[in-house]
C-alpha cells in the first residue's frame, strides 16, 4: 500500500526483491522504492489516497466497486499512468481507462475495491478476543485494512485481558482479527522530526527559505475564523505557524486528524502524532482522531472549506499539476487529487513563480500530468497573487514587495488581466 522509509516494514521486502507490484498513493522518502520503480524493477499502481482508503474499506465491507469524482479529467480516468518502466526508460505497462458514470449531471469514475489474503496491522492495544484500539494518528489505514484481509494479523504494543477495553473505545471489533502478536521491540521511527522554530531560528534560514516564508505568511492571510482547512505537504503546512492568533482555524490532516496545532517543541514530540507529510505535530483542545477512510469522507463530502497545496505547474484556467515528472521524479498523488476534486473546497496553490532554471510555472496549459482540472481558485507565489476567474483566466490581484506588473508578466507563461486596485501587499 505505502512504504515510506528504507529498510523498515515493507522496505525489507523491497530490499530482498520480494515485491512485484505495489498499490500506493505516495512514495514518500523511500529512495529504494523510487529507484526500483523508475528502473523497471518494481510495478507501482499509483492511486489517489482517498480512493485507496475507500477501495480498502469497500473491500472489507463486501462492496465490489464504487463511483467517485476523484480523478475526473486526469490520467486516473483516462489511463496512461506508468505502472512499469523498461530498463531503457520506456513504459512497458500503463494504467487502463476507468469506466465512468453520470449521476445528477456530474461525471464519476468507477473504482474496484481491494481485499487481500492477509492484512498486517499495528495496534496500540488488543484484548484476547481481538478487539483493537489505535493511538492518536496511528489509526490511519490500520482500521480499514484490518477489515479487508481474509486473515488479519495484528501486532499489538499491549495485549490485555477481555473486559479491560471499554466497548465504546474499541476501534475494530475482534470479529475481523485472526491472529495477535505481542510487539517485542516497540521502536517507533519518526520519518520527519519537525519542531517549532523561534524567530531567531527563522532569521537564520537560507535566503531561498526566507523567500518561501514570505509566500507562507501571505497564504496564512487566507484563513478565516471558524474555517476547516487542509494544508498540503511542505510549504503549505508551514502556514499553520502564521495563523492570526485572534482567529480559530480547524486544520484537518488526511491521515485522520482534525484540530492540528503548531509543530511541537522537542519535549512535546510524539511518534504517534504526525500529519499526512509524516511530520511531528501537536493537536489543539477539541481535536479528534479517526481513520483515513473517515478522513477522506470529510473531504469528498465537502466538509473542508479550503485546501492549500503546493504546485509544479498551474494553467491559466486553474488546472493543477503537482505529483509527478514522468520518468524522472515520482512523489505520488497522496491526497491532492481527492482534495481538488471536492467542488465545495476553495483551492489555494502556493509555489515559486519560476523553476530553478527561470522558466515559468504558470502556463497557458500544463505540460505535466494533471492533479485536477479547473480546480484552482487562487495562486500565491513569491512575486504576486493571481485569482482564477472561471471562463476568463487569470486576474492579477496583488504584488509582492519590490515586484512590478511588467516583471510578473515577463515571468508568467500566459496572458492575464490586472485588477484596477493591484498593489504591493506582502
Amino acid at each position: 500500500m505505502t512504504n515510506k522509509i528504507d529498510g523498515v516494514g515493507l522496505g525489507k521486502l523491497l530490499n530482498t526483491r520480494q515485491v512485484k507490484r505495489m498499490v500506493a498513493s505516495y512514495v514518500g522518502e523511500n529512495k529504494e522504492f523510487a529507484r526500483q520503480y523508475l528502473s523497471g524493477e518494481l510495478e507501482v499502481e499509483l492511486v489517489p489516497q482517498g480512493t485507496l482508503a475507500e477501495k480498502i474499506r469497500s473491500g472489507g465491507a463486501g462492496i465490489p466497486a464504487f463511483y467517485t469524482h476523484t480523478g475526473i479529467g486526469t490520467l486516473v480516468e483516462t489511463g496512461g499512468i506508468p505502472i512499469k518502466y523498461a530498463k531503457n526508460g520506456d513504459v512497458e505497462i500503463f494504467s487502463q481507462p476507468h469506466c465512468t458514470g453520470v449521476f445528477n449531471g456530474k461525471r464519476y469514475v468507477m473504482e474496484e475495491s481491494i481485499s487481500g489474503d492477509y492484512a498486517l496491522v499495528k495496534a496500540w492495544k488488543a484484548d484476547e478476543l481481538g478487539n483493537l484500539v489505535f493511538r492518536a494518528s496511528a489509526n490511519n489505514f490500520n482500521a480499514p485494512m484490518a477489515t479487508a484481509g481474509k486473515v488479519t494479523i495484528v501486532e499489538a504494543e499491549e495485549i490485555v485481558p477481555v473486559g479491560e477495553l471499554k466497548p465504546d473505545q474499541i476501534h475494530i471489533p475482534g470479529i475481523h482479527v485472526h491472529r495477535i502478536i505481542k510487539c517485542e521491540k516497540n521502536e517507533k521511527k519518526i520519518e520527519k522530526l519537525t519542531v517549532r522554530q523561534d524567530q531567531a531560528g527563522e532569521a537564520g534560514l537560507p535566503a531561498a527559505m526566507q523567500k518561501r516564508i514570505r509566500i507562507i505568511k501571505r497564504a496564512a492571510r487566507e484563513f478565516k475564523d471558524g474555517m476547516y482547512a487542509n494544508l498540503g505537504i511542505g510549504m503549505p503546512m508551514l502556514a499553520s505557524n502564521y495563523i492570526d492568533p485572534g482567529i480559530t482555524v480547524y486544520l484537518q490532516s488526511e491521515n485522520g486528524v482534525l484540530g492540528l496545532g503548531p509543530f511541537p517543541t522537542r519535549g512535546e514530540v510524539d511518534p504517534d502524532l504526525i500529519n499526512a507529510g509524516k511530520e511531528t505535530v501537536t493537536v489543539l483542545q477539541g481535536g479528534s482522531f479517526f481513520s483515513s477512510d473517515v478522513s477522506f469522507g470529510m473531504i469528498r463530502g465537502n466538509r473542508i472549506d479550503m485546501s492549500v497545496l503546493g504546485g509544479m505547474e498551474v494553467s491559466q484556467t486553474g488546472d493543477l499539476a503537482n505529483w509527478i515528472v514522468p520518468g524522472k521524479m515520482v512523489k505520488g498523488m497522496g491526497g491532492a487529487v481527492d482534495l481538488v476534486s471536492a467542488s465545495g473546497t476553495r483551492v489555494v496553490v502556493t509555489m515559486d513563480h519560476c523553476s530553478k532554471d527561470g522558466s515559468p510555472k504558470i502556463l497557458k496549459r500544463c505540460t505535466l500530468p494533471l492533479t485536477g482540472v479547473e480546480c484552482v481558485n487562487r495562486i500565491i507565489t513569491d512575486m504576486c497573487v493571481f485569482d482564477v476567474v472561471p471562463g476568463k483566466g487569470l486576474l492579477l490581484r496583488e504584488l509582492a514587495s519590490g515586484c512590478s506588473v511588467d516583471q510578473v508578466r515577463a515571468a508568467t507563461g500566459c496572458e492575464f488581466t490586472v485588477a484596477s486596485d493591484v498593489a504591493e501587499t506582502f
